[in-house]
This record gives structure tokens, sequence and C-alpha cells, in this order.
């Protein structure tokens, strides 16, 4: 079962069906992300365009979406580091290049576009969630938990980093209270999971077996 919940949560594993709309621009607050069903730590949509964003752009951006959710990476990639050039400010764009990046093994060039996104806003969760993944592939457990709680302090009901805050802390922080409390809320914000379901149910049972021995030991 661990290896299987470890293989669920590849960064782009719920790309393809994401970040159709564009995420909010320069000074924006955190806005609340759409989130997949399937539990596995990518990035959904994002937030949806203000009024303010110019009718070029949103297109240019939900063409750029479409081919990267339709699987041309390469062309994604390269409409989106278009826009970027055009409109620098539109964070979402930054963190599906680092998706794009990602998904190409390039962690190099996955953190640089996830800078990009913080530096027009620090708060982004989608940023955020990304960043921790980053860090997490890289070993840097502590460092990518500061990133998840920080994306759920900022936008307390963005899904994808309490799942991921579940999978850090229990495979490999070994914090199963911790894992239960994160799944348990991702399961309360996307609805019946089956799989994470399945997962609560099966950290219920190994939290309650060492709460017993605990006892027995005292």
């Amino acid at each position: 079962m661990l290896l299987q919940r470890f293989t669920k949560t590849s960064p782009f594993a719920a790309g393809l069906l994401t970040l159709l709309v564009m995420a909010g621009c320069a000074g924006s607050g955190p806005t609340r992300e759409a989130e997949p069903r399937a539990g596995q730590g990518g990035e959904a949509a994002v937030a949806a365009p203000g009024p303010e964003i110019p009718a070029a752009a949103r297109t240019l951006f939900e063409q750029a979406a479409a081919v990267m959710a339709a699987g041309d990476f390469l062309d994604a990639e390269l409409r989106f580091k278009e826009f970027v050039l055009l409109y620098p400010d539109y964070p979402g764009a930054h963190v599906n290049l680092a998706i794009i990046h990602a998904q190409n093994e390039d962690d190099a060039a996955t953190r640089a576009a996830i800078d990009a996104a913080l530096a027009v806003n620090p708060d982004h969760p989608a940023a955020l969630n990304q960043l921790g993944m980053l860090l997490r592939r890289n070993g840097n457990f502590l460092e990518a938990e500061a990133a998840y709680l920080k994306a759920v302090t900022v936008s307390p009901d963005y899904a994808l980093a309490h799942y991921n805050l579940g999978v850090l802390n229990e495979l490999y922080l070994q914090r199963l209270e911790a894992a239960l409390q994160h799944f348990e809320t991702y399961q309360s914000l996307v609805g019946d999971d089956k799989q994470v379901e399945r997962w609560i149910a099966d950290l219920k049972r190994r939290v309650a077996a060492i709460q017993r021995t605990a006892d027995v030991a005292e």
C-alpha cells in the first residue's frame, strides 16, 4: 500500500486536466484552487482571471493550457514561455511551467519557475505546493513541510497541500497522527475520494495499534 501511495504523488499526476484558467496578477491575495478528485498532489485549475486581465492574455493562456491538457508538453512550454515574456505578472503561468519542468525532471528549471511565481505573489498556494513537492523529491523534508504549511496557512482550504502534508508525514517523517489529520482535512475538502478513504482507515488502525502498545507498556 505504501508503494502504491508513493507512486500517486508525481508532480504532474493531476496535471493533464489542469490550469485551464489564469491565476491572479501581482498583488492579488491567495485564492482557492480547484482540486482533482484523484488525490495525486499535482495541480488542478488555478484561480479564475479577474476582469482587469486583457482579453488577449486570457486567450493566450487558455490556448497554452489546452495544449498542456492534451499532453503536448513541448508546445505548452513554448506557449507559456511566450506568455510570461508578454505578461510576466501572472503567477499561474509560471506555476504551469514549473509543472512541465518537473514532468521533464529538470529541477533547476522547476525551481526557477517556482521562484518567478513567488516573486510575483509570495503567498501563491499553487507555487508553494510545487515548491514543497520539489523539496520533498530532493530529500529536504522539513523545508517541504514548511512550504506546504505556508500554503495551507494562506489558503486553509487548499486541499492539495493537505494531501501532500499527509504523504510527507506518513511516508517521510513517520508522523502518523499528523498524516491522518491532513488526509482527513483533504477528504473533507474534496468529498468522497475512495482511495484516500482507505488510507485514512489504514492510518486509524495503525495509530490505534500504537496507542494500545503504549498503554500496555505503561
